[in-house]
């Protein structure tokens, strides 16, 4: 189980994260809402160590991140994979190799970076692509593609890692409906049947009510509520969003779930039959 205690991070004289205490059991999908602002990124920045708490204390079992260095942070960033807004990818090379840049922290940098990858690794990639439906654009540059195919090569890239945890930093933020479905579907296909537990900041509300098991509202630093998607009521999304809470639910995403359904479905099916 990962666990925060009392957590709290500052730039400067701003408190991003303060005194958060919450924890994660395995296998959950987890929405984090909040406006921009809130501490939702700095918070899954402090899971993966890409930054560094000042105060309080973040496990997972016996590992105390806060303490990790060297090859233990690196073990610990490869277990707890990040997924980001922009997809990080290297646009001039092949999809394929961007899916196996994932090995990085298991292959180290400079097999990685001469293109030394085992039969083993090019045959999970191929599978990890094929499971995202990507696997015909493999040879293709990671430029070439469209912003929820990138996404979805993130993804793949992520389980590269074979992770426990994946942390997905804003997926969907940059995407429009479909494909913002798409992405989301994919995570919570891999939620269900790899039993990764998955971490997601959203912005928006109706995404984090129709994927995620839990919902943790954040306000100013502070969490504000836990708990599930059913118990947010319209007084504790005023709490979270302010005046962003009449914007706060994307209409164009709930009715493109809605509309799409069964084109949802079919790829939820491809997954499963891929996988």
């Amino acid at each position: 189980m990962l666990e925060l205690t009392d957590v709290t991070k500052r730039f400067g004289n701003t408190i991003a994260v303060n005194n958060v205490s919450t924890s994660f059991e395995p296998g959950q999908m987890v929405g984090i809402i909040g406006r921009s602002g809130a501490g939702k990124s700095t918070l899954l920045r402090l899971i993966n160590r890409l930054a560094t708490a000042d105060e309080g204390k973040i496990t997972s079992g016996e590992i105390d991140v806060r303490s990790l260095s060297g090859t233990q942070l690196r073990a610990w960033r490869a277990r707890c994979a990040m997924i980001f807004q922009q997809f990080n990818l290297v646009n001039r090379l092949d999809v394929l190799t961007n899916v196996l840049i994932g090995r990085i922290g298991n292959a180290g940098t400079m097999p990685v970076m001469f293109k030394h990858f085992s039969a083993t690794d090019r045959a999970n990639a191929a599978m990890a692509l094929d499971r995202l439906d990507l696997l015909s654009q493999a040879l293709q540059r990671a430029d070439t593609l469209s912003g929820g195919q990138q996404q979805r090569v993130a993804i793949a890239r992520a389980l590269m890692q074979k992770p426990s945890i994946i942390l997905a930093d804003e997926p969907i933020a940059s995407l429009d409906p479909r494909n913002a479905r798409l992405v989301m579907d994919a995570l919570r296909t891999i939620n269900q049947q790899d039993k990764i537990t998955v971490i997601t900041n959203l912005h928006t509300l109706d995404a984090a009510r129709a994927y995620c098991d839990r919902i943790i509202g954040m306000a100013h630093g502070h969490v504000v509520f836990d708990g599930a998607p059913d118990k947010l009521t319209s007084a504790m999304i005023q709490q979270i969003y302010g005046d962003e809470h009449e914007t706060a639910v994307d209409e164009s995403l709930t009715s493109t779930i809605a509309a799409t359904g069964a084109a949802g479905q079919a790829g939820k099916r491809h997954l499963e039959t891929a996988h």
